[in-house]
């Protein structure tokens, strides 16, 4: 992993170093686990669900989700995933709609970063 791809994945909000630590260092290890990232059906499925007003399935995607990135040390993801989780098991539907834009919005950053690997 080149020093530009770890600024590009810094910047799209991969916490890079904590995630080597996760990954004992090995860094091709975790540019496998990264690239794998974009094929996980989750958030498509995710966003299906919450378009479709379908509360369970939105909770287990994104529930998923969530895990997916804290293993990455996707930060910002996780973070913005953490609460939308929340409010789906609070039964705050519209608190968790209103947060989509911002969970897209990261998702697509770290999606456009990890394709430039």
């Amino acid at each position: 992993m080149t020093e530009s791809s770890k600024t590009q994945l810094t910047a799209a909000g991969v916490d890079v170093n904590s995630a080597l630590e996760r990954f004992m260092g090995n860094e091709d290890l975790l540019e496998r686990f990264l690239k794998k990232f974009p094929q996980d059906g989750n958030y498509q499925k995710f966003c299906a669900a919450m378009e479709a007003g379908d509360w369970e399935t939105a909770l287990t995607a994104s529930h998923t989700l969530k895990g997916a990135c804290g293993n990455l040390s996707i930060t910002p993801l996780f973070d913005l995933l953490t609460n939308q989780v929340a409010a789906l098991r609070a039964d705050d539907w519209q608190s968790a709609k209103e947060r989509m834009q911002q969970i897209a919005k990261a998702y697509t950053a770290v999606i456009d970063a990890i394709r430039q690997l």
